[in-house]
């Protein structure tokens, strides 16, 4: 993929997005993979209330707002490796238990590659809102991405407890997927956390090295310097 598509800024009808439709064809076959495919539907529906959210929120605010299609890119993988967990519950993932035989992990780690994704391949959609929809200065989209995954990783694992408990007392192991460490939730946070730092600090380094700016940094950059 060429720097062009990460950097294409102009506002674009859906029918001829072909990028954004094929990304959304896909996240749509896995989706729809992962329901019928579920071994436990009960856990599937409380997994997917969050991306049922974050869907809407994209569809309403498309019109209006567009990402980048790098940063549809992003999301689309991120929700693929939700949605692929939901389908088994994370604690129970086929490819996490082949990665544990295959690195002889302790556990299935599946759930943690999840949470480190979230930091790291939604960093730079969230750099992309605060720069582009919110026009916050430079150096803010790079830090409030960081402190927005550690926030927000730290508040979901609590509702996510909370739920459990309350709601679905029966699902609440495999929903948490704490598979007997106690500190799991602490280190999930941590996990997103470090892939916020890590997703912005490599975006950070192509952009000073290769000149990798959009028309609207350039103009923030011109302005700045004035």
């Amino acid at each position: 993929m060429s720097f062009s598509i990460a950097i294409s800024t102009f506002r674009q009808p859906l029918r001829s997005n072909y990028w954004l439709i094929a990304f959304i064809l896909i996240f749509l076959g896995v989706w729809a993979s992962s329901l019928i495919g579920t071994t436990d539907t009960s856990n599937w529906m409380l997994e997917n209330l969050l991306v049922f959210l974050f869907i809407g929120f994209l569809l309403l605010t498309y019109r209006r707002y567009q990402f980048s299609d790098l940063s549809y890119l992003l999301v689309c993988v991120y929700l693929c490796l939700h949605v692929y967990g939901s389908k088994y519950t994370y604690a129970e993932n086929p490819l996490g238990y082949w990665l544990q035989d295959q690195l002889h992990w302790s556990r299935n780690h599946y759930d943690r590659i999840v949470h480190f994704s979230f930091g790291f391949l939604l960093a730079y959609p969230m750099r992309e809102m605060f720069l582009r929809w919110l026009r916050f200065p430079r150096w803010v989209s790079w830090l409030l991405p960081i402190e927005i995954t550690l926030s927000i990783s730290a508040f979901y694992e609590l509702v996510e407890w909370g739920v459990a408990d309350v709601f679905f007392p029966a699902q609440g192991d495999a929903y948490l997927g704490t598979q007997g460490d106690i500190w799991d939730a602490q280190k999930d946070v941590f996990l997103a956390f470090v892939g916020a730092i890590l997703a912005t600090t490599i975006v950070s380094i192509v952009k000073r090295t290769g000149g990798f700016y959009s028309a609207e940094e350039r103009a923030e950059m011109q302005a700045t310097k004035k």
